[in-house]
């Protein structure tokens, strides 16, 4: 299986899918023209990656500056993905990172939080870049 690296644009968020180390990156803006053709070939990658016999830990990073209503669903979408995979058995670990003076997106981490039972969630509390 090959890593999925899909380069951010103005709309589209950076997406590092690492296969060889098992970390999973998202960071950036989301909001595409069109969600479900931006994400289509992420769930897919998804599914074959974890549906693979590897038991390897996971980590996932979402540092997302800004992500509208839809890309909001399609996170969920995807979380619960990697909730059915730690379920199976998969030590799945998601960052959630965030600016200090952030609030929505410290409430959004903490959304997604709440509706994950299997997977090791953590809210991650960016440094100042002026520091």
């Amino acid at each position: 299986m090959e890593s999925l690296m899909i380069e951010a644009t103005k709309y589209t968020p950076e997406i590092s899918f690492d296969c060889n180390n098992h970390v999973l990156d998202i960071k950036g803006k989301s909001y595409p023209e069109n969600t479900s053709v931006f994400y289509q070939p992420i769930f897919e990658w998804l599914e074959e990656y974890l549906s693979s016999d590897e038991t390897q830990e996971v980590t996932v990073n979402m540092e997302l500056i800004y992500f509208n209503s839809s890309s909001s669903k399609v996170l969920m979408d995807f979380c619960d993905r990697l909730d059915e995979a730690a379920e199976d058995g998969k030590k799945v670990t998601a960052n959630w990172f965030y600016e200090e003076d952030d609030e929505d997106a410290l409430e959004f981490g903490e959304e997604f939080q709440e509706e994950l039972e299997s997977v090791t969630f953590n809210l991650v509390e960016k440094a100042p870049d002026n520091e």
